[in-house]
């Protein structure tokens, strides 16, 4: 007979959480959730999965736990009185929050007999449990591979190690490309259109500038990464004088316009701190070292 697949306890059913309700259920797991409001587990248990009443209910009938939240705040608030109930179970929280704040949550969980892993998930809701799905974890290699096999089926699962700051820190890392590109956007967008040009027609044009990044950064002989840490920044594709010239333009470009300059005094910035520190014919990458150790 095929063994029975472990039961998964969701807690917090935004559409990450009914996401990953549904993909568990999808796979044949027995899951419990539950919701502050409760109308927000309407459309699970119609798919299968079974109300708990109460917090302490939820914990109870799995000794997984996954956490879909807000933030830390969120899950502090909800286990507030139900700490008890801990013991022997595994947390695992896949809210958004500092990685210092994670830390200290895991401390916590472990004083009440848990295990707490936190996760990342790379993917919008509607991407859950895909191919392209992947989720970073962190925290105790006991609590991972116990559970690796059913927190698989939610993503590609990449274990980063016991640090529970380490997969929160990478997803705020992906986080951090991923806004600041979108600020980007919308500031160029802004841009353009303050001499009449409608973002329909824009953004079609600038989709190749952000496609073409990974081959820009691919360019060369030489792994950019592996430079980088070793802080090497050969100027000999482009350098921080030229790309500081742009950022001057775009400064001036944008303050003609009379639009927000936040983001391009930002990024203006990071190329006068190198030129400033006399290394305008490095690399662009040659801007970490600031943001390493501003000043």
């Amino acid at each position: 007979m095929p063994t029975a697949l472990e039961p998964v306890t969701v807690i917090g059913l935004g559409p990450m959480g009914q996401a990953m309700a549904r993909t568990l259920l999808a796979a044949g797991h027995r899951v419990t959730v539950w919701n502050r409001t409760p109308s927000r587990t309407d459309g699970v248990v119609a798919d299968g999965a079974l109300r708990a009443a109460t917090p302490a209910d939820a914990l109870r009938a799995s000794e997984l736990v996954i956490l879909s939240l807000t933030d830390y705040r969120a899950m502090e608030e909800i286990l507030a009185g139900v700490e008890g109930e801990l013991a022997g179970r595994t947390l695992v929280n896949l809210s958004s929050d500092t990685p210092d704040r994670t830390r200290e949550a895991a401390d916590r969980a472990a004083g009440h007999g848990a295990r707490f892993l936190t996760g990342g998930i790379m993917v919008p809701a509607p991407m859950v449990g895909t191919d392209p799905s992947l989720v970073y974890y962190s925290g105790p290699s006991e609590g991972f591979e116990r559970h690796r096999g059913t927190l698989g089926r939610l993503g590609v699962p990449r274990y980063l190690g016991e640090d529970p700051g380490l997969a929160q820190l990478m997803y705020q890392a992906h986080l951090d490309v991923f806004l600041t590109t979108l600020s980007a956007l919308m500031h160029a967008t802004a841009l353009v259109g303050s001499a009449g040009i409608p973002a329909r027609d824009f953004l079609p044009e600038v989709m190749p500038t952000i496609t073409g990044v990974p081959g820009m950064l691919a360019a060369g002989e030489d792994d950019l990464g592996a430079l980088i840490d070793a802080g090497e920044h050969p100027g000999d594709l482009s350098t921080a004088r030229m790309m500081g010239a742009t950022a001057d333009h775009i400064v001036a470009a944008s303050e003609a316009a009379g639009i927000d300059l936040t983001l391009p005094r930002a990024v203006q910035g990071h190329y006068h701190r190198v030129l400033d520190d006399g290394r305008g014919g490095d690399n662009f990458t040659r801007i970490i070292d600031g943001i390493r150790a501003p000043r």
